[in-house]
């Protein structure tokens, strides 16, 4: 009987100690979660900027590539608007 009341105690306490040993940790992976949160909101700000200058860049170099296009096809169009014009001006005489 004696043995089986130590055992039982010793069940106990291990029991009690386990216990204590998860409630420890769970406080302290409570008392990181700002700490963690804080570290995922500077990464995803840190992708977001990334993202954003990527798409910043292509925006530029499309819109150079546009720019240029447009200058490249400024003397034709213009060629093209007199010409209309001059063709008209003919045809009203």
């Amino acid at each position: 009987q004696q043995i089986h009341n130590k055992a039982e105690e010793q069940r106990e306490r291990i029991i009690q100690e386990a216990l204590q040993e998860a409630k420890t940790k769970e406080q302290h992976f409570e008392s990181r979660i700002p700490e963690l949160h804080n570290s995922f909101m500077e990464k995803a700000e840190s992708r977001a900027e990334q993202t954003i200058a990527e798409l910043k860049k292509r925006f530029d170099e499309r819109h150079a590539q546009l720019r240029e296009y447009a200058e490249a096809r400024e003397e034709d169009a213009l060629d093209a608007a007199f010409a209309v014009l001059i063709d008209t001006k003919a045809d009203e005489d």
